[in-house]
């Protein structure tokens, strides 16, 4: 039964260009016709089951699912290790001497890891924690930048069974406080620094300010980063007993630590997800079918060969970084390439020059991280040799089809399949996605579910819709198994919109083909005049103005519309803002989509408020359109740029 139309968001922006996978891609791809589909529609837990059985299992399963909404166990009775399907499985063969790690720092040093010496530093590592006492079940915060140690850490968590907690280098001493209290962490693996855009980050010093006072943490291990070359001792004061170097730990212990047995549903991570509002959610993700889904998406979606060199452009503080940078491509037996600093130091062309050097066959980032290389210009990657990239991927939000244009055509030479992915940390793994020797994609649209995935589009009260809410109406194997510590916030939170099904809070819609196209959360859906209208259709109808780089749509309160239309635009260069521009924007968008979806207001800004994981904080934009007080900035990746719209939007009127 379809939805009534008040409960719809309206669909007015609409995508007509397909593109089909090249012929010779097709032709070689790990999945070239539908059949995975058709199995999985067949029989989803055997299809399932197929896919678990491609990792090493200590003792099989007795149950493949057991599903108590909304608690799932997967693979019921089966014990097997997380480290060892990405390490030991790969040493008896040639895989051995492959490269699975290459990373490069922000300054340039390098370093490459092969499986037979990843391994041996993971063991060794793990080795030292046990020595400090870190047993199976125990928690460890690691707050790290981008350098191997930081897959080292998790790996050797897993290993022996600890619990790892990884919170994102850039965040602030209350953050990382918060999340080791909530988790119960006794030990904290951090370095004296890392490197940002020529900047240190002191994240010794930060890290010693969160646990000043905190009885839990016993240990600290840090690895030595960012000195200065006089070895300024301010980057790092250690604490006799509690502080250890990392060379220290690794240096006197064993190159040989036995992989613990897991079970399935052993506690693998604890991830920490901003709330709207109160604490942080520490989401939780067990072994046996987080493992099964994040291998089997790398390597169908990725249409991952042994020759590849992989880049996830994501940090391991997020959970791409978690399922597609260590555990998915490693258990895949994947060549990953990790890269410190970011994309626009000490130039613009910092990725193309990593690309072409390294030879990157697939690329995954980001749409952020897109927009930002279309405003500055196809020229950068144009003075390099981008033939080795055979795949390009987006994650963490819905990608706009001109930004989707422009990658395949600056960055893919216009042949390169795109995978534009949906999922989200509490997922695990991808749900969503093209893939790519199959499908027939659409700029800016997600496709369809992965084998084995049950998705629909619902209205409030659960009936089907062609634009409503996404929802997952069966589980999955990477399926989160909980909030840490707070069962009620796990039902309130995912579990209470509709009966034993999954609410992911974003806005969606289902075309013709069955494709469906994600509109954003929902909570930044627009109510203009009666219509319901997804804030991602206005932003696509802006970026596709030729002047616009990216932009940012909100509501604010109007007395006559209930809600009017703010868009704040970042303009590509050689572009001058104007109030000509501003109209001129404004007519486009209602040229694109209709005269309702006109922004009442445009402004022009050179940056836009962002976190340090690339995603745009709308919540801040709409306080400063309707005048409010502004509301938490210490998850920004630059703070002032708020106070410099705030300014510019209240003296514009």
């Amino acid at each position: 039964m379809a939805a009534s139309p008040r409960r719809e968001i309206d669909v007015l922006l609409h995508e007509g260009r397909r593109v089909e996978p090249p012929e010779d891609f097709r032709r070689e791809a790990r999945v070239s016709d539908r059949t995975p589909y058709r199995r999985a529609g067949e029989d989803r837990l055997a299809f399932w089951e197929e896919r678990a059985r491609e990792l090493d299992w200590f003792e099989e399963w007795d149950e493949v699912l057991n599903w108590d909404p909304p608690h799932a166990e997967w693979f019921v009775g089966g014990r097997l290790n997380a480290a060892h399907n990405c390490l030991d499985r790969h040493l008896d063969g040639w895989r051995a001497n492959k490269a699975a790690l290459i990373w490069e720092g922000e300054p340039g040093d390098r370093r490459t890891y092969t499986y037979r010496e990843l391994h041996r530093e993971v063991s060794r590592l793990a080795n030292g924690m046990k020595e400090m006492g870190v047993e199976k079940g125990d928690r460890v915060a690691i707050y790290l930048p981008m350098i191997p140690e930081a897959a080292v850490a998790m790996l050797a968590c897993a290993r022996i069974g600890a619990v790892h907690s990884v919170v994102f280098g850039g965040f602030s001493p209350g953050s990382l406080r918060s999340r080791i209290q909530d988790a119960g962490a006794e030990l904290l693996i951090t370095a004296t620094g890392g490197y940002r855009r020529g900047n240190v980050l002191r994240l010794k010093r930060d890290a010693d300010e969160a646990i000043e006072g905190l009885d839990v943490v016993e240990n600290v291990i840090v690895v030595r980063r960012g000195f200065s070359a006089e070895g300024d001792e301010t980057f790092a004061r250690m604490q006799e007993g509690r502080d250890h170097w990392y060379e220290d730990v690794v240096g006197e212990a064993s190159p040989k630590c036995p992989a613990e047995p897991m079970a399935s549903e052993d506690l693998l991570y604890i991830l920490y997800t901003s709330g709207t509002t109160g604490k942080p959610k520490g989401v939780m993700h067990t072994t046996g079918g987080y493992m099964t889904q994040v291998q089997a998406t790398t390597e169908w979606v990725f249409d991952l060969k042994e020759e590849d060199v992989y880049w996830c452009t994501a940090d391991v503080g997020w959970v791409t970084g978690h399922s597609y940078i260590v555990y998915g491509p490693l258990a895949a037996g994947a060549t990953v390439f990790m890269y410190e600093g970011a994309p626009d130091w000490p130039e613009r062309d910092r990725f193309w020059e990593l690309v072409e050097r390294y030879g990157v066959s697939i690329l995954y980032t980001a749409p952020t991280a897109i927009r930002a290389f279309m405003k500055w210009g196809e020229e950068w990657p144009e003075k390099h040799d981008l033939s080795s990239l055979r795949l390009l991927g987006t994650v963490g939000e819905p990608i706009n089809p001109e930004a989707w244009e422009w990658y395949r055509e600056h960055i893919g030479g216009g042949e390169c399949p795109i995978v534009d992915t949906w999922w989200q940390t509490e997922t695990g793994g991808i749900m969503i996605t093209p893939l790519p020797g199959v499908t027939t994609t659409k700029p800016g649209s997600a496709t369809e579910p992965f084998p084995g995935i049950e998705a629909a589009i619902l209205d409030d009260d659960g009936n089907e819709a062609e634009s409503g809410y996404l929802a997952i109406t069966e589980p999955w194997p990477s399926m989160l198994r909980g909030v840490w510590g707070d069962e009620e916030r796990f039902r309130e939170t995912y579990w209470s919109k509709w009966d034993d099904t999954y609410f992911p809070g974003d806005g969606a819609r289902v075309d013709g083909d069955g494709d469906f196209w994600i509109l954003g959360r929902v909570d930044d859906v627009l109510n203009v005049a009666g219509h319901r209208i997804g804030t991602m259709e206005v932003e696509s109808a802006v970026v596709d103005h030729p002047a616009t780089a990216e932009a940012a749509v909100v509501g604010r309160k109007d007395e006559v519309k209930g809600e009017a239309i703010a868009a704040f635009v970042s303009l590509k260069e050689g572009y001058e803002a104007s109030d000509g521009l501003q109209e001129e924007i404004r007519e486009h968008v209602g040229q694109e989509i209709g005269a309702i979806a006109k922004p009442a207001d445009v402004i022009f800004t050179a940056d836009l408020p962002k976190t340090r994981s690339g995603k745009i904080m709308r919540r801040l934009l709409k306080d400063i359109a309707e005048g409010e007080a502004l509301g938490d900035t210490t998850t920004l990746a630059d703070p002032d740029v708020v106070e410099r719209l705030k300014q510019k939007y209240e003296e514009g009127g």
